[in-house]
């Protein structure tokens, strides 16, 4: 799972060539700490730039807040952390629970099932639609763009369709004073006494439903197959249920589910001898970070009861993930609800996907995982 073992214990850093752009990872976890810390030498005010690869290709809005620095940045942020705050509540994560729970009963049922497709996905999907206060019949449409929006297939179609599709739930709720959804509290949302404009709206639900897609659906699916490989910890967790949030930091700093994200350099910067232009882009290598033997003991090993676990799987500073309470909360429910299963649950066939950088590769998830319930 770290293939930035050698290069971050030589240099610290890994140039990675994606698309014709060299790229320096920083991968040793203080340094990466500090790096998205300092917004100003690595910026994120950089629309379509700070995904690597780009995607100017794929979509037409500035996703928000990502794509921004303070105080912009923290003035959206905001506005928008009341409601993905929602899953710490009570009533919410009660619902997650009924949510989650069906899911496994239809997978059960099935008798066998391919994980990525039929349960990762649909689950994920579903809960989206909890956290976005909409009727559950929409994540059908969602399920239908896949594991990934943009890096799986067409992504300048599937772009096309969801700007169609966010910018026609915005016109909806504008339309709809009985709605009380997410859709409906962006349109009543004011920054600076001012409504926000169209392409910001459109930023903002562009990021709620490309980003943090594919890492969710990963971490289930390494979950689950984790728990059925070792079902000595899904025992550990029946039997003590008060392990559950530190198995879930450590499930999210071992896997980290996103193995980096870009920065630009307005004036350039210097990284352990390597010069980057001004304008240029670095990544901060989550991945490298979370298995870094200076921070972590014993990094390669997964420890549920793992104290501190300073883990960067949800990012770090002003811009760490504001989904992080949706994640953990889904990853939360399933770790709880799965554990009692995994000794019924048999693996058939699995295919592990990779992610190449040229001369290394780590271990991301699976191509397939097919299950098969006793």
């Amino acid at each position: 799972r770290d293939g930035f073992h050698d290069k971050r214990e030589s240099g610290g850093v890994f140039v990675h060539n994606v698309d014709g752009e060299r790229i320096p990872l920083i991968l040793r976890h203080r340094d990466v700490r500090a790096a998205a810390r300092d917004w100003q030498t690595f910026s994120s005010d950089a629309p379509f730039r700070v995904p690597i690869p780009s995607e100017e290709r794929v979509r037409s809005v500035r996703q928000i807040p990502i794509e921004l620095d303070p105080p912009q940045h923290t003035a959206y942020r905001k506005l928008l952390e009341p409601w993905f705050l929602r899953p710490t509540k009570t009533d919410y994560l009660a619902a997650l629970e009924r949510l989650i729970a069906t899911c496994l009963f239809e997978a059960v049922e099935k008798h066998e099932i391919e994980v990525m497709s039929e349960f990762a996905l649909p689950l994920q999907s579903r809960a989206l639609a909890l956290l976005l206060g909409m009727p559950e019949e929409e994540s059908e449409r969602w399920i239908g763009w896949g594991n990934s929006m943009y890096r799986e297939g067409d992504g300048g179609e599937k772009g096309a369709q969801l700007d169609a599709y966010v910018r026609s739930q915005i016109a909806n709720a504008r339309g709809d004073v009985g709605r009380h959804d997410f859709f409906a509290m962006l349109t009543n949302l004011q920054l600076d006494g001012r409504p926000l404009s169209e392409d910001e709206l459109a930023g903002i639900a562009n990021l709620v439903f490309a980003g943090g897609r594919d890492t969710v659906i990963n971490a289930i699916a390494e979950i689950i197959a984790y728990f059925v490989n070792f079902p000595d910890d899904a025992d550990r967790v029946i039997q003590d249920p008060g392990l559950i949030n530190g198995a879930v930091e450590e499930f999210v700093r071992f896997i980290s589910p996103l193995s980096f994200i870009g920065r630009v350099c307005p004036n350039g910067a210097e990284i352990e001898g390597i010069s980057v232009e001004p304008d240029a882009r670095v990544g901060l290598c989550w991945a490298s970070a979370n298995h870094d033997a200076e921070v972590f003991e014993e990094p390669h090993s997964f420890q549920m009861a793992r104290k501190p676990n300073p883990h960067m799987g949800f990012g770090s500073g002003k811009h760490a993930c504001l989904g992080a309470a949706h994640a953990r909360a889904v990853l939360r429910v399933l770790v709880k609800q799965i554990a009692p299963l995994a000794s019924s649950i048999r693996i058939i066939r699995e295919d592990v996907a990779f992610e190449d950088f040229g001369e290394t590769r780590r271990r991301l998830g699976f191509q397939e995982l097919v299950l098969r319930f006793a």
